[in-house]
Parts: C-alpha cells; sequence; structure tokens
C-alpha cells in the first residue's frame, strides 16, 4: 500500500515556533490597549515653555547678526537704490552716483565720493567708515608714492645704458623678480641688443611700473645700427630676421601686399587675418614704408 503525504503538513518544530509567535502577538496587542498613556503634567508644561523660550532666543539671536551684517562694510561704487535709502542717500544724490557709474568712471576716495553725490558732511562722517575701495588702489596709490621717492626722473646723460645693465644691477636697483630680470636679459641677446627703450614691452611679466621704474635710471644708448627695410619690397627671409615674425606672418604680409598692392601706412597690416597691431610701433623700428 502507498502512503501519501500532505503538502500541508508541518513538522513539530515549526508548529512550536508558530504557536509561540502566535503568542507574542497576543501579548504585544493586549499590551497596546490596556497600557495606560502617559499623563501630561505641569512639569511638562514647564519644560515645553522652557524650550519654546530657548527657540525665540535663538531666532532673536539671528536676527541680530542679519542687522549686523546690513552695516558690514561695503564698495561705495555698488550702491542700490535699497542701499541707499538704508544709508539715509537722497534719490538726487544716489542719481548721481548712478550717472557717474555710467560713464565707466570708478570712485576711488571718500573725498570723490562727496564731490560727485554731493553728500551732506554730516552723513558722510557717518557711512564713510563704512567704505572698503579695492587692495589694488591701494597699491597703486603707493606705488605711485614710492616711485616718486625712490625713483626721480634723470636726465639722459645721467641714465646708464639699457643695453648694459645686468640682471643683478636690475634686481639691486628696481627689485625687479631675479626671473624678470634673466628674461630681459635673455630678451636683449636674443635680439641683438634693443634698438628704442619701448622695446621693454615685449618683456613678458614685465609690470608698467616696473618698466617706468627701470627708465627711470636706464635707457637705450649703444645699439646696433639696424637699415630699416622697405616692406613692400622685402623679401620674406628678410621679414623673418624682424624679431616680430615668423615664417608664417612674413609669407601672410608678402601674400596681402602681393594681393592689394604696396601699403603705405602699417596699420593696413592690421587687415591680415590674425594679424596683431599691438607691436606695430617696435616693428617700425625694423621696417620702414619706401
Amino acid at each position: 500500500m502507498i502512503n501519501t503525504k500532505s503538502h500541508f503538513e508541518i513538522h513539530t518544530r515549526f508548529r512550536n515556533g508558530i504557536f509561540l509567535l502566535s503568542i507574542i502577538l497576543l501579548l504585544t496587542i493586549l499590551g497596546y490597549y490596556f497600557y495606560p498613556e502617559p499623563e501630561l503634567t505641569e512639569s511638562s508644561f514647564v519644560e515645553l515653555t522652557q524650550f519654546q523660550n530657548q527657540i525665540d532666543s535663538l531666532k532673536g539671536v539671528a536676527k541680530n547678526k542679519e542687522k549686523k551684517y546690513s552695516l558690514s562694510t561695503f564698495n561705495p561704487n555698488f550702491i542700490s537704490d535699497h542701499k541707499g535709502y538704508v544709508l539715509g542717500l537722497s534719490a538726487k544724490e544716489l542719481d548721481r552716483l548712478h550717472a557717474y557709474r555710467e560713464k565707466g568712471k570708478w570712485i576711488n576716495s571718500v573725498a570723490e565720493f562727496k564731490k560727485v553725490t554731493q553728500v551732506s558732511d554730516s552723513l558722510l562722517i557717518i557711512i564713510s567708515p563704512l567704505f572698503k575701495f579695492p587692495e589694488w588702489i591701494k597699491k597703486s596709490k603707493t606705488l605711485k608714492t614710492n616711485f616718486k621717492k625712490k625713483y626721480p626722473v634723470k636726465s639722459y646723460a645721467e641714465k646708464k645704458d639699457l643695453n648694459q645693465v645686468t640682471s643683478e644691477e636690475l634686481q639691486k636697483d628696481i627689485k625687479v623678480p631675479d626671473f624678470v630680470a634673466e628674461r630681459i636679459i635673455k630678451y636683449r641677446s636674443k635680439i641683438g641688443g634693443f634698438v628704442n627703450d619701448i622695446q621693454l614691452k615685449d618683456i613678458s611679466g614685465l609690470y608698467d611700473h616696473q618698466r617706468n621704474m627701470i627708465l627711470s635710471l636706464y635707457t637705450v644708448k649703444t645699439s646696433r645700427v639696424i637699415k630699416r627695410l622697405n616692406i613692400n619690397v622685402v623679401s620674406v627671409k628678410e621679414l623673418m630676421d624682424v624679431p616680430y615674425f615668423d615664417f608664417e606672418t612674413a609669407l601672410d604680409i608678402k601674400d596681402f601686399i602681393e594681393s592689394n598692392g604696396d601699403i603705405s601706412d602699417f596699420n593696413e597690416l592690421g587687415k591680415i587675418e590674425g594679424f596683431s597691431l599691438e607691436k606695430i610701433d617696435r616693428i617700425k623700428l625694423y621696417l620702414t614704408l619706401n
């Protein structure tokens, strides 16, 4: 006889586990319904009140910080209508400021702010301590002062030769960084010596005030003789001898002249695609139009 097991037959261990789980669920449900709810006592309300007071206090501190922030320093070139109202400026005073700025001009001092806006002295005394101008303005004023004090203008005879100055002298006399001083000497050697003072513009990393400092003490006195070439008849090879032209530029110039005829003004070179007129004043040192 064949005995067939039922699919719903459960092992004894599983039956015990299910029974134990049922008891736990029953006890949990009974505990949920019969466990007494906690009562709110007077001390609980006191704690809640104290907690709310702390929150209100923190909100007050945040508002005070916002008020202090509104009185922080600012650039007077960027005063909005709302900011002007908070500071106490009149509509006319604000209009004068905005009209001045629309011309692309900048206010760089308290005295200039008063001159432009015509604000009263009493108000200016209050708001001027909040003015904050960019650092470069202060530095530029300092540099101009130092230039006048340390680097007085000398005559041609008193100046030293720019083609003889050493890297060490530039670092000592002008306080030029060593790598910039070395760059000046290497470029001078590359082009066979400076022909004119304006060639200091070719030195990358040399700022205008540094160049002016150098030229207050040095100038070109001994330079090689330059035979200026007629750009309209010069060859590509000869054009490449000019420090500012490479092969492609020289070729473009010759192609332009052959296509359009002789040029009568160096500025016509600006019509060549990719040609910059930035160095045209130095290019003229080596070339002529006839």
